[in-house]
């Protein structure tokens, strides 16, 4: 399995698939079985793999291809399972970037038909059910959410609050000393404004930070 990571970079959110979908094709007596869905984390896309080997345990060739995160903060798996080398991973690989889809998994399972279909024709086959089936899954939107921690004065603790809950933030932990901090998350695209926010409410006398 060959596995590639690029960047970290913040995102406001972005699409992933939602449920399974599986789409079969015919290529020369071959039969072609895509099956795309959800891996938030590599080992998420491994399992989904393992469960696609499973239901197909007759099949010659388990085909996969994942995406882990997505735009610059993304991690890349892909696998020939035995196919020669470049002739299915890459092209699965490829049709699932040119999908604009994040944490996704695609198994292309092939039952060989008795032809084989050449160098070009096991690029074509694989690319073309594994775009069948990304085309036809259902998709939702991911919202990125960042983490802060807020320390507040006690005078200030309830418009703070109120705040919070404006934003759609997610309170997560809250500690009562000589003043409060209150730690949580919210759409990472609503940070710079939450900070503007609770400096303001509080005449600046907040301390905000954020997390990752």
């Amino acid at each position: 399995m060959a596995v590639r990571r690029t960047a970290v970079a913040q995102l406001a959110g972005y699409p992933i698939p939602v449920g399974q979908v599986c789409v079969e094709l015919e290529f020369r007596r071959s039969r072609f079985v895509a099956t795309v869905g959800g891996a938030s984390t590599v080992a998420a896309a491994r399992a989904f793999v393992a469960q696609m080997r499973a239901r197909y345990p007759d099949a010659h060739h388990h085909v996969y291809a994942f995406a882990v995160g997505y735009g610059a903060a993304v991690t890349h798996g892909m696998s020939d399972d035995g196919e020669p080398p470049g002739t299915a991973g890459r092209p699965v690989l490829a049709a699932l970037q040119g999908a604009d889809l994040g944490d996704a998994v695609v198994v292309v399972t092939r039952y060989f038909g008795g032809t084989k279909l050449g160098t070009g024709g096991l690029v074509r086959a694989y690319a073309a059910t594994a775009r069948a089936a990304l085309v036809a899954v259902p998709r939702a939107q991911r919202i990125v959410r960042c983490c802060f921690e807020i320390e507040v004065g006690y005078e200030q603790y309830a418009a703070c609050r109120h705040l919070l809950q404006d934003f759609g933030a997610t309170i997560e932990a809250e500690r009562f000393a000589s003043r409060v901090t209150v730690r949580g998350s919210c759409p990472a695209a609503q940070t710079d404004e939450l900070a503007s926010a609770v400096s303001g409410v509080t005449a600046g006398q907040a301390r905000f930070s954020r997390g990752e």
